[in-house]
């Protein structure tokens, strides 16, 4: 019996040995030019956690997992600040040195842009979104946004040196969002925008905060951080997607290049003068325009391969605690669990779809910078390495929960 009693407590003792090793803390001191700064606001990008500097400007972010965290700083007269920071195999201690905020009122100049507030427009739309969701959302302190169109290139920049608010009466959060930066580009349709989002619970009733529950749970299941999630545990498939090849093929409606670039020439070079009144010839402008339109069309088309992709074929590690996908063309991933919506429908996001595919959520993951390396819960080590479309690029701030979000009901298939 005795034997038997030590051997659980070794066995315990063990346990609890492998669980304290597997996470780790971020420690520090944040300071200035001059001294360590008490009471500065210590959050982790993408999570619910945060802290406070001691008296002696220390502070510690504890029980982490592996991965890849952005520590943002924040306290009131300097500019916000942000490391990323890598954890492996063992804790990490870092000195923030964060600077003062030197604007003053008198050294603002403000200048008067008739078109502020369309532009302001534009940029909640495309970084809050279209969903339901965003309907619920506000910017609460949209004046620290600094706006600028470019005209040359049709491109919307949006930049601030200060955390944007974000109140999401949706899903029951107030974000901290440090904006990295924004860009639209109304020629090609293309949003591109980075940024480090920290989450606070919003005050709500308890039958309030059932329905917030409830949310959650819609935004995160179908979601990007959800796939990423089951890819790296392997039960994609349990957990509901279906993932495809979107290949590339040529436009099989389009004409030889040679043919559509000498019936263009032929075209636009007028016939020679003829007749005793040697009238000139009149060009074709029917013909002329069958063949510009021709040319304009893509060369490539997509075209889906619903054979199922093998996740052994795309999936391989990194490292103990990063792995990465790698492929050709683009992934369509299909989430067989929810529809999509009318909302969706009427967002011109949408992407066409076989007749004999049920209108299931779908998305198309493009790779642009090789490889993308992602966690355990699902976030990406590179963001910039993948382009979404579809329903993924249909959901966007309003509809995100921390990294750290757990789901409390299992979604029944």
């Amino acid at each position: 019996m005795f034997k038997a009693l030590l051997l659980s407590f070794f066995l315990f003792a063990t346990i609890l040995q492998v669980n304290a090793q597997s996470t780790y803390s971020i420690s520090g001191v944040v300071r200035d030019q001059k001294e360590t700064l008490p009471g500065a606001a210590v959050y982790i990008s993408g999570y619910k956690i945060s802290t406070v500097t001691n008296n002696d400007g220390r502070f510690t972010l504890p029980n982490l997992k592996p991965g890849n965290y952005d520590i943002l700083v924040q306290m009131i007269g300097y500019l916000p600040f942000s490391k990323n920071i890598i954890i492996s195999d063992k804790s990490v201690q870092v000195d923030f040195l964060i600077k003062e905020s030197t604007t003053t009122l008198n050294e603002v100049v403000i200048r008067v842009d008739p078109n502020r507030q369309k532009y302001i427009n534009q940029f909640t739309e495309y970084f809050i979104g279209r969903s339901p969701n965003a309907k619920l959302c506000k910017i609460l302190n949209p004046q620290v946004l600094r706006v600028d169109f470019d005209i040359t290139r049709s491109t919307l920049t949006v930049k601030t040196d200060e955390f944007l608010i974000v109140e999401n009466k949706a899903l029951g959060y107030r974000l901290k969002y440090m904006l990295d930066y924004f860009e639209f580009n109304s020629r090609t349709n293309i949003i591109y925008y980075s940024g480090k989002p920290f989450f606070e619970e919003l005050k709500a009733s308890g039958s309030k905060k059932k329905k917030f529950i409830e949310m959650r749970e819609t935004a995160y299941y179908g979601s990007a951080q959800h796939f990423f999630k089951s890819l790296y545990k392997g039960n994609v498939k349990d957990e509901g997607f279906i993932i495809n090849k979107m290949e590339k093929i040529p436009n099989p409606y389009r004409l030889n290049e040679i043919i559509i670039n000498q019936n263009i020439t032929k075209l636009r070079t007028p016939p020679e003068k003829t007749g005793i009144r040697k009238n000139a010839g009149v060009v074709d402008t029917a013909q002329l325009a069958f063949w510009i339109k021709q040319r304009d069309m893509p060369k490539y088309i997509d075209k889906l391969n619903q054979a199922d992709v093998l996740v052994d074929t795309l999936l391989h590690y990194y490292n103990k605690d990063l792995k990465y996908l790698n492929y050709d063309n683009s992934l369509c991933i299909i989430y067989t669990k929810e529809r999509e919506s009318l909302e969706y429908d009427r967002s011109g996001s949408w992407i066409r779809r076989p007749l004999t595919i049920p209108n299931y959520q779908m998305s198309l993951a493009q790779l642009t910078e090789g490889p993308v390396r992602f966690y355990e819960n699902g976030g990406i080590f590179d963001s910039r390495s993948l382009l979404y479309q579809g329903f993924w690029a249909y959901e966007k701030v309003a509809d995100m929960v921390p990294m750290d979000y757990i789901p409390i009901n299992k979604q029944l298939p």
